[in-house]
C-alpha cells in the first residue's frame, strides 16, 4: 500500500444525462506507467479530466483516493499542488504570458518557493535540448503561433520542468509526424527515470508506445476497463485491433 499513488474504486462519471464510465477500477503505483487504450468514444478522455476535477464530469459514484487523500474532495487548483498533471488533445493558447513565466509561476506555486532565475533558466535550457526545441520558444506567447507538434512538445517541457506525481498524457501523439513522435517519446522516457511518479498514457494509436516502457495496460470499451495486462496487450491492440474486446463488452 506505501507504494500506491492512485486508487480508483467502482468509479461512475456522466456529462449531462449521459453515463461515460461505469464502475470503473484502476490502481497506480509509484513508478508504473499504465497505459489506457479504447476505441472512440471509450472514455479514456472522460477519466483523464475526472482525475483533473473538470467541473463538467459529474462523478455519481466510486471512489478515488491519490497518494492517501480524497482526491474528490479537493478543487481542481489543489489537485495540480498535489502533483496532477494532464497533458491535452488540443492546447490553449495564452496570449500575454510567455511559456517561460508560465512553467516558472506554476513550479512556484506547486513547490510554495520563489525559485531563482539563473537555476530556472538553466534547468529549462535543458529541457528544451531533449526535446529539440530552439531556446526561443521560451520566451514566446504560451501555445501562440504554434504548430501543432510544437504545442505537443511545449506540454511535454511543462511535464518535464513541473515533474508531477502523477502525468496523464491524453493522445500526446495526436496529429504528430514520426520525427515529432520520436522527441517527444525522448521527452517522456526521462520523466519515466523519475521512479516516485507515475504515468498514464490514454492513446488509441501505438506508435507512440514503441520506445517506451510499459509496465500494465488496460482496455476501456463503454465506459469500463474489460482487459488488463501488460505490453502483451499493446502488442494485441497494435495487431488486431479492438474487435475482441468490444465483442467482450457486449457479452458481459
Amino acid at each position: 500500500m506505501e507504494n500506491e499513488l492512485l486508487r480508483i474504486e467502482d468509479l461512475s462519471v456522466r456529462v449531462e444525462e449521459k453515463e461515460i464510465l461505469r464502475k470503473l477500477n484502476l490502481k497506480v503505483n509509484r513508478g508504473e506507467t499504465h497505459v489506457l487504450m479504447g476505441p472512440n468514444g471509450a472514455g479514456k478522455s472522460t477519466l483523464g479530466n475526472t482525475l483533473m476535477g473538470n467541473p463538467h464530469y459529474e462523478v455519481t459514484g466510486g471512489t478515488i483516493t491519490f497518494d492517501g487523500k480524497d482526491l474528490l474532495s479537493m478543487p481542481v487548483n489543489e489537485r495540480a499542488k498535489a502533483g496532477i498533471f494532464m497533458s491535452f488533445q488540443n492546447p490553449l493558447e495564452v496570449p500575454g504570458i510567455s511559456l517561460a513565466n508560465f512553467i516558472r509561476s506554476a513550479e512556484e506555486q506547486r513547490t510554495g518557493k520563489r525559485i531563482r532565475l539563473w537555476d530556472f533558466r538553466k534547468e529549462i535550457t535543458k529541457a528544451l535540448e531533449v526535446l529539440e526545441m530552439n531556446p526561443s520558444y521560451a520566451d514566446r506567447d504560451l501555445n501562440v503561433g504554434f504548430s501543432g507538434g510544437e504545442k505537443k512538445k511545449s506540454e511535454i517541457l511543462q511535464l518535464l520542468m513541473l515533474k508531477p506525481s502523477l502525468a496523464i498524457l491524453d493522445e500526446t501523439d495526436s496529429g504528430l509526424d514520426i520525427d515529432a513522435v520520436r522527441t517527444v517519446s525522448r521527452g517522456i522516457e526521462e520523466y519515466q527515470k523519475d521512479k516516485d511518479s507515475a504515468l498514464i498514457i490514454i492513446t488509441h494509436n501505438m506508435g507512440i508506445l514503441s520506445s517506451l516502457h510499459v509496465d500494465c495496460a488496460h482496455v476501456l470499451v463503454n465506459g469500463t476497463i474489460v482487459e488488463n495486462g501488460g505490453a502483451e496487450l499493446v502488442e494485441e491492440v497494435n495487431r488486431d485491433g479492438f474487435s475482441r474486446f468490444e465483442a467482450k463488452a457486449e457479452q458481459e
